[in-house]
């Protein structure tokens, strides 16, 4: 059991990547505490890991709002007396689209739930780690923040942005033993994002031309990017932080 007894929020836990890493950390061990603004498919993947023998609650909470951020880990707190780590999974994206047809609502929402939520899951979450002697942050960017598409100009800033947060963040809480990592995975045809990504419905063609920029000939799953999530919440990870994994399978494009 390579996270056994370990309190972990995963946002976003309740379809696609964020179920799959919520998944793989109970079977390993952990107690979760999956976390989405979609209350049927987090209820769902919670009562599925329970079911499965694994320790795992619920709780709605929007990463955009500090209110709400701040419940979700008082949560992990009062449910499990403490909290080791936080998988920033939760994220959006606007639509495939020039750059200029974005409207400004559609950024703020980009931003706030890919960027914002790194900022309000550590304001609420680095001082209980801190008293606890240590912790981990695992931020789920993209291969869009090292080499960006065109059409999504705004969402690509944005898993940029959590790239470099991500390595600031390992510099600056170091010393405290509190460890921040990120992973980036390659397009996923199957997530929920994914038309919004392709800018149309997923075809066999959109398939096709996303699948040709991938070396290893096959696009990521959620078990995928699980597992580089199992290994960085793990102790074997202990002396890794400012680190991207790429789950790409090489993508060259």
């Amino acid at each position: 059991m390579r996270v056994q007894h370990k309190s972990i929020i995963v946002t976003g836990a309740g379809s696609g990547i964020g179920e799959g890493i919520a998944k793989r950390l109970a079977a390993e061990g952990g107690r979760l505490i999956v976390n989405d603004i979609d209350e049927a498919g987090g209820r769902r993947v919670a009562a599925e890991i329970r079911a499965a023998g694994g320790q795992a609650a619920f709780f709605r909470a929007d990463v955009t709002c500090s209110a709400q951020v701040e419940a979700l880990v008082d949560e992990a707190l009062q449910r499990y007396g403490r909290l080791d780590v936080v998988v920033n999974n939760a994220g959006w994206t606007h639509r495939n689209r020039p750059l200029l047809e974005v409207g400004e609502e559609e950024f703020d929402r980009v931003y706030a739930v890919n960027v914002k939520s790194l900022y309000l899951t550590a304001i609420h979450s680095v001082p209980v780690m801190r008293q606890a002697g240590g912790g981990s942050f695992i931020n789920i960017a993209s291969t869009a923040g090292l080499r960006p598409r065109p059409g999504l100009t705004w969402y690509n800033g944005s898993k940029g942005a959590v790239i470099t947060t991500s390595k600031s963040m390992a510099a600056e809480l170091g010393p405290e033993n509190i460890r921040v990592n990120c992973i980036n995975p390659v397009f996923n045809p199957d997530t929920g994002l994914a038309a919004e990504f392709a800018g149309g419905p997923v075809d066999e063609a959109r398939r096709a031309q996303f699948l040709a920029s991938i070396p290893l000939g096959r696009f990521s799953s959620a078990l995928d990017v699980a597992h580089a999530a199992l290994y960085l919440a793990s102790d074997e990870a202990a002396f890794i932080s400012g680190v991207c994994i790429e789950v790409d399978g090489a993508r060259c494009v």
